[in-house]
């Protein structure tokens, strides 16, 4: 398809540009640990007003044949359990291309597992990162041992794998999705967890029609439509930009019971709501109206 081979160049290019600074803030880290088991324990702290500012963890890089782990540092020695996301990538591309999302997720305290398939639109890698996570954190020589949230986890990805976050929002063991700019390969219908669909208002490869497409289609379930304010469709890779805080705030509110990030998109005082200078067009449906703010 057309959407799917204009992808192919700029991916492509901007993989070699980012391959050259992978190193950068990170570290490779795999080693064996017998520690206690970690309770779920509270948020990582975080601030109120900018969830795109850093997260309180160093992080840490470890790249598999199937998933690219991007996670807590010093996850080994945490006194809790840190939830999953797992993260589809679009047509032709690798979790490199987007490793400063993936990282600045990690900093937030989350465990992101990054299919490395660049064709990903059916999910099988992304469930793969879920199946290999849930037997490291049952592995007492693992650096994940007990430290794994297998009970919060959240899907996302970017045009092909934003439609495939949408096909892994079918699977039981996910709570929440977030596909951004997802390509049009998907059945919302069968998602039965909240969505955030992410649109970028000077998309030219998925429009933001295709996006609502979706957001019409999931009345059956909480989902809010965002669309970034001259966002095109590579504004998510390298640096996310405006992509980084309501990512990061939906994940929280989902994921670790933030009552802060839930505000940004729930209740009478929803913060993106108000935010015209970032986003272009906000949207909830019935249900997603009825969430309250406060978690109950």
């Amino acid at each position: 398809m057309l959407w799917r081979r204009s992808l192919l160049a700029p991916l492509a290019a901007l993989t070699l540009v980012l391959s050259v600074s992978a190193g950068a803030g990170t570290a490779s880290v795999f080693a064996p640990t017998g520690t206690a088991a970690a309770a779920p324990g509270p948020p990582a702290a975080s601030s109120a007003s900018d969830f795109g500012a850093p997260g309180p963890y160093a992080t840490a890089v470890e790249v598999g044949a199937i998933t690219t782990l991007y996670y807590p540092r010093d996850i080994a020695d945490s006194d809790r359990r840190h939830p999953v996301i797992v993260w589809g990538n679009g047509t032709n591309g690798t979790p490199l291309v987007y490793r400063d999302l993936l990282l600045h997720w990690a900093s937030q305290g989350f465990i992101v597992a990054a299919a490395n398939t660049p064709q990903s639109n059916l999910g099988i890698s992304m469930r793969a990162g879920i199946d290999m996570l849930t037997r490291r954190n049952a592995d007492p020589g693992s650096i994940f041992l007990h430290r794994v949230d297998l009970e919060h986890i959240g899907a996302s990805g970017h045009s092909q794998g934003g439609a495939a976050a949408i096909v892994v929002g079918a699977d039981p063991r996910i709570d929440a999705i977030l596909p951004i700019q997802p390509g049009p390969l998907a059945d919302i219908n069968a998602v039965h967890v909240p969505a955030l669909l992410l649109a970028g208002q000077k998309d030219s490869i998925v429009f933001p029609f295709l996006v609502k497409a979706f957001y019409n289609a999931a009345d059956h379930i909480p989902a809010v439509y965002g669309e970034l304010r001259g966002a095109d469709h590579f504004t998510v890779v390298g640096d996310p930009g405006p992509f980084a805080a309501p990512t990061t705030a939906w994940f929280r509110a989902h994921l670790m019971g933030d009552r802060t990030a839930r505000t940004q998109f729930f209740g009478t005082g929803c913060g993106i709501c108000a935010d015209t200078a970032t986003w272009s067009d906000v949207r909830r449906n019935a249900l997603a109206l009825s969430v309250p703010a406060a978690t109950p």
